[in-house]
């Protein structure tokens, strides 16, 4: 993009060709097939956003930068680009760390850019608006961070930040662009010649083939095998060569939840519904894109069996996270897709059956193990518990296995995990790693945005005040997103009292009956109110069927809730019974 020099007074009106920083930040996305933004204007980026939609880019305008970043970062894991985020300075861009680091955490590419004060300014710590060393404060929290201070570095600047975001193994970049930066001018065709196309971001990583055969022989060996994929197998996107391996060995499998639907959850092999005895049974466990860390008890502990008496082969890109918790004993480092072609063509077309005493006791308690649970989600009590109301649910995503089921929460997380399964590959996105609060609007914003599916983000009450301002995102770029939010008047319950008989209610009590249905009407979208599990399934069918953003109030008893779900254990225990 180009402007016209204005005449001076004093010159002739010849004009040439100019281009600035800003349009050079636009060019060079483009340049790399990036078209969409993620951003909340403001101070000095409100103009860059104007021009960007001007040139075709699609811009979506947050409520809040940390939303706006979590929607970038689940643009990337379902892209395999980096999203982007833009947030104003300081404040804006702190607010956008959060999803910056949990990109990182869970391997997501993604940039944030953020615009910032002049180098000169904020080393002499003079005072600017919004002064901060965004740069300094970034660079610990991503995997990389750099700053661009002229017009004619922004190919180079936003190439690295590519490159970095999706090499190895993918995370977020920062990149810093300065106000003046911003608005400094150049020859448009100089500049042309400055932006880079980046070729080959995410080249792969070839293992080696002793690796491979090394991994195959202790795979071969198991009398109890277990393959556990992670949602690093579910970014690659090698989803048949993954379903042939596994397949072919025969083995029981474990999804973690983001890999749920690499195979549907309802294929043979799944063994979700027995993992406890898989975990502390198997004999030779194969890790696909999944970390040994404390989603799987750092492979130790008493959800494993006897510690040495399993051994592990891991594939995983960075040779680092080899032996990070137990020693692996084949470790295979290259990309998913790379390794898993390898391995499938090393296995020949006479791989031995899994052993049919272990397949045979694995399937029988998965059988087992879903018949109890059977009962508990054809419930329609009224409260609902979480059974009956994810039971309802469970059956609407196996109704329409398309839908992108987006969810968060403690209990709602929790039971939703191991409850509603899943049929297509991604089509299940959740507080990941670190089990951050807060991603639900922001991810059903992004995978609505990038897929055009429909999306049901089921949310805890609690989770949903984090984001729950971003339903008027929805309901402004009118995005095909319903949202059930689980109600029941407190984080984990909603029945504690203060033991003072003060008249503050307890810190884990919200109001009572609150009508989070109104707030979306308040937008113009649909809010709707259910109260037991036949009502939440015709309100989410008609939702889903209508594309309109829709939030269903589902009325939860309060006393349903565990604390903290399923991982109460991660709260320490106080031995002080009273002060002294």
């Amino acid at each position: 993009m180009s402007a016209q020099a204005a005449p001076t007074n004093d010159a002739p009106q010849a004009t040439a060709d100019l281009t600035d920083g800003m349009h050079l930040v636009i060019d060079a996305l483009k340049l790399n097939d990036i078209n969409t933004i993620y951003a909340v204007p403001g101070i000095p980026i409100t103009d860059l956003l104007r021009f960007a939609q001007a040139e075709g880019m699609r811009v979506i305008s947050f409520r809040h930068e940390q939303h706006a970043g979590q929607a970038a970062a689940i643009a990337g894991f379902l892209t395999q680009k980096p999203g982007v985020c833009l947030t104003v300075s300081a404040p804006g861009f702190l607010n956008g760390l959060t999803a910056l680091s949990n990109a990182t955490t869970n391997c997501f590419p993604m940039i944030l850019i953020s615009g910032s004060s002049e180098r000169e300014i904020v080393d002499l710590q003079q005072g600017d608006y919004e002064e901060m060393d965004q740069l300094a404060i970034a660079k610990p929290l991503c995997k990389a961070a750099f700053r661009v201070l002229h017009a004619e570095d922004v190919g180079v600047g936003v190439a690295r930040a590519i490159r970095a975001a999706c090499s190895g193994r993918p995370g977020g970049v920062y990149l810093d662009l300065p106000a003046k930066m911003l608005g400094q001018a150049m020859d448009a065709a100089k500049a042309a010649k400055t932006l880079i196309k980046v070729i080959d971001p995410a080249p792969r990583q070839i293992p080696s083939l002793e690796a491979v055969r090394r991994g195959l022989d202790l795979l071969k060996s198991a009398k109890k095998p277990l393959i556990i994929l992670g949602k690093g197998a579910a970014y690659a996107q090698a989803d048949a060569d993954i379903r042939a391996f596994v397949e072919k060995t025969g083995a029981p499998y474990l999804p973690m939840s983001m890999a749920k639907g690499l195979l549907p959850d309802t294929h043979p092999q799944c063994s979700a519904a027995a993992r406890s005895t898989c975990l502390k049974e198997a004999d030779v466990v194969l890790l696909i894109g999944a970390r040994l860390n404390w989603l799987l008890s750092h492979g130790k502990g008493k959800t494993w069996g006897e510690r040495g008496a399993q051994q592990f082969i891991h594939i995983d890109i960075a040779p680092t996270e080899m032996d990070s918790n137990v020693a692996i004993q084949a470790p295979i480092v290259g990309d998913i897709g790379s390794c898993v072609s390898m391995m499938l063509h090393e296995m020949g077309a006479n791989w031995p059956a899994a052993p049919a005493a272990w397949t045979t006791a694995i399937k029988a308690k998965r059988e087992e193990n879903i018949a109890k649970m059977a009962p508990r989600l054809q419930n329609n009590n009224v409260p609902m518990d979480f059974h009956g109301a994810l039971g309802a649910l469970r059956t609407i995503i196996k109704e329409k296995p398309d839908t992108i089921l987006v969810n968060e929460g403690a209990n709602t997380l929790d039971f939703a995990r191991s409850i509603i399964d899943i049929y297509e590959p991604r089509k299940r996105l959740d507080v990941g790693t670190w089990g951050v609060m807060g991603i639900g609007m922001g991810f059903a914003a992004g995978a609505a945005v990038e897929t055009g599916k429909p999306v049901l983000a089921v949310v805890g009450d609690s989770a949903f005040g984090f984001s729950g301002m971003e339903i008027e995102t929805l309901c402004r770029y009118n995005l095909p997103v319903c949202v059930v939010v689980f109600n029941n008047n407190g984080i984990y319950r909603g029945t504690d009292v203060n033991p003072t008989g003060g008249a503050d209610v307890a810190p884990t009590v919200f109001v009572k009956n609150a009508r989070y249905d109104l707030m979306m009407q308040a937008f113009g979208g649909v809010g709707i109110t259910a109260t037991s599990p036949d009502e939440l399934g015709r309100a989410v069918r008609e939702a889903l069927a209508s594309g309109k953003p829709t939030l269903i109030n589902a009325v939860i008893d309060e006393k349903a809730g565990t604390e903290s779900g399923r991982i109460g254990n991660l709260n320490p225990q106080s031995v002080v019974k009273k002060k002294a």
